[in-house]
Formats: C-alpha cells, sequence, structure tokens
C-alpha cells in the first residue's frame, strides 16, 4: 500500500507543478498584454498631442457636445 500512495504522491506533485506551471504561463501572458495596451495607450496619446486635440471632447460622447452648443448659442445672443 505504501508504494500506491507513492505513486499517488508523485502524479499529484506532477499535476500540482504542471497546474502552477500553466498558471505563471497565463500570468506572464496577461502581463505582456497589460504592457501592450499601455504602449498603445501612450502612442495614441503621443497621436494627439503631434495632432494638437489634447484636452478636446471625444466625438463619442455626445452630452459634451451638447453642452458645448448649449455654451455657444449662449454667447452668440
Amino acid at each position: 500500500m505504501d508504494g500506491q500512495n507513492s505513486d499517488d504522491s508523485k502524479q499529484s506533485t506532477a499535476d500540482m507543478t504542471v497546474f502552477v506551471q500553466n498558471l505563471l504561463q497565463q500570468m506572464v501572458t496577461l502581463d505582456d498584454m497589460g504592457n501592450r495596451i499601455n504602449e498603445l495607450e501612450q502612442s495614441i496619446n503621443d497621436l494627439k498631442a503631434e495632432m494638437g486635440v489634447e484636452g478636446t471632447s471625444s466625438p463619442l460622447d455626445p452630452s459634451k457636445q451638447k453642452s458645448d452648443e448649449a455654451k455657444q448659442d449662449e454667447g452668440s445672443a
């Protein structure tokens, strides 16, 4: 019986080793993806700065556009 427990223990250790290796690989992959996203955000900000649009409202935010238009209307009245 001790031989079987020893085999089970070895298999359990091997399974745990494979699990930990896979988990570490996934963590490295996620970290790499995070770094790539940060680089992409920096590139976008650099392009915005080059184009001189830093600080302008996004065309995807209609609430800001409406409030900007209302301010312009008030100024022209």
